[in-house]
C-alpha cells in the first residue's frame, strides 16, 4: 500500500488538473455556444441558396457551366477539415477515420488538402500526399477563410488538376453528437426542385414561389454556383467548429467528473490508512504499558 504522503501529493495532482479540466469545460462551452449561433444562422442562407439553384435546374440553366462538368475521374482531393488541437474525445480520430477510410475505397489517384493540424500531421506522417494545408483558423471561422479555400478549390477542379473534389468534414447534431460526413463538393450535383409549401398570405396575394432571372439563368447561374462552393465550405468550417467545441466540452465534463470520483476513493484509501496507523499506535502504547506492569 502506498505511503499516506504518496496518497496526499496524489490527491493534490488530481485536484490541480480536475481545476483545469473544469475550467477548459466551461471554456469550451462558451464557445459552443457562439459556434452553434453562426451553425443555425448560417444555414438558412445555404437552403435559399439551393432553393434558387433547383429552381433554375428545373428550368434547365445548369447545363453547360464548368462547375457542373463531368468528365473521366483520375484525380481526387479530398477537403478534410478537422481540429488544430486535442482534448476533445473521439473528435478529430472519428473525422480521420472516415476520410482515411474514403481515400482506401477509391482506386483512382487521391490527395489531401487538410484544414486543421491534426489531420494534416496524421496524413503527412503515414505518407498520404497532403497537397495543401490550412493551420490556425481559429475558433469563430470567418466568411472571407471559407471563400479563399472555396476559391483555391475551384481553381484546381476548373484547370483540371482534380477531376473530383469532396469534402469531409462533422455534421453538427448536438453537444454530445457529432456526424462524420463525406460530401461530393465539386462537379456540383444537381440540384432537385425544393419543393416549399406555400404560406397562407402569398397563397392569398398571388404570390408564386418560382422565381424570375435576368438577365438569363446562366448569368444567374455563373454567379450563384461558386458563392454555392463558397457556402457549402464555409458552412463545413462552421459544423466542424461547433462540432468540436460540442466534443471537447464533453471530454472535459467526463473528465472533471472522473476526477471528483478518483479523488473521493483516494480520500477513502487515505482515511483507511490514517485509521490504521492510530490503531497500530494505540496497539503499541497499551503493549508498552502492559510490559510495565
Amino acid at each position: 500500500m502506498a505511503s499516506m504522503s504518496d496518497i496526499r501529493r496524489s490527491i493534490r495532482s488530481i485536484e490541480s488538473t480536475g481545476q483545469i479540466t473544469k475550467a477548459m469545460k466551461m471554456v469550451s462551452s462558451a464557445k459552443l455556444r457562439r459556434a452553434q449561433s453562426g451553425v443555425i444562422a448560417a444555414r438558412p442562407y445555404a437552403e435559399k441558396v439551393r432553393e434558387v439553384l433547383g429552381d433554375l435546374s428545373e428550368k434547365g440553366g445548369d447545363s453547360s457551366h464548368p462547375l457542373q462538368e463531368k468528365r473521366e475521374v483520375h484525380k481526387v482531393l479530398y477537403v478534410l477539415v478537422s481540429g488544430d488541437s486535442g482534448l476533445c474525445g473521439g473528435f478529430n480520430a472519428n473525422i480521420i477515420k472516415e476520410c482515411e477510410r474514403q481515400i482506401k475505397a477509391r482506386e483512382e489517384e487521391t490527395a489531401i488538402m487538410a484544414v486543421g493540424k491534426k489531420g494534416s500531421e496524421y496524413f503527412a506522417k503515414r505518407g498520404y500526399n497532403v497537397m495543401k494545408s490550412y493551420l490556425g483558423i481559429g475558433d469563430v471561422p470567418t466568411y472571407s477563410t471559407g471563400k479563399s479555400i472555396a476559391l483555391d478549390l475551384i481553381h484546381l477542379y476548373t484547370t483540371g488538376e482534380y477531376d473530383e473534389i469532396h469534402l469531409v468534414f462533422s455534421k453538427f447534431r448536438s453537444a454530445m453528437s457529432n456526424t462524420p460526413t463525406d460530401m461530393q463538393l465539386l462537379p456540383i450535383v444537381p440540384v432537385e426542385k425544393v419543393e416549399k409549401e406555400e404560406e397562407p398570405s402569398d397563397a392569398a396575394n398571388g404570390i408564386v414561389s418560382d422565381y424570375l432571372f435576368e438577365p438569363s439563368e446562366e448569368a444567374v447561374l455563373g454567379v450563384l454556383l461558386p458563392a454555392y462552393v463558397e457556402t457549402l465550405v464555409f458552412g463545413a468550417l462552421l459544423e466542424s467548429k461547433a462540432s468540436e467545441h460540442g466534443a471537447r466540452m464533453t471530454a472535459m465534463s467526463a473528465a472533471t467528473d472522473n476526477a471528483a470520483e478518483l479523488i473521493q476513493s483516494l480520500t477513502l484509501t487515505l482515511n483507511r490508512a490514517r485509521q490504521a496507523a492510530i490503531t497500530t499506535e494505540i496497539t503499541e502504547i497499551v503493549g508498552g504499558a502492559a510490559a510495565l506492569e
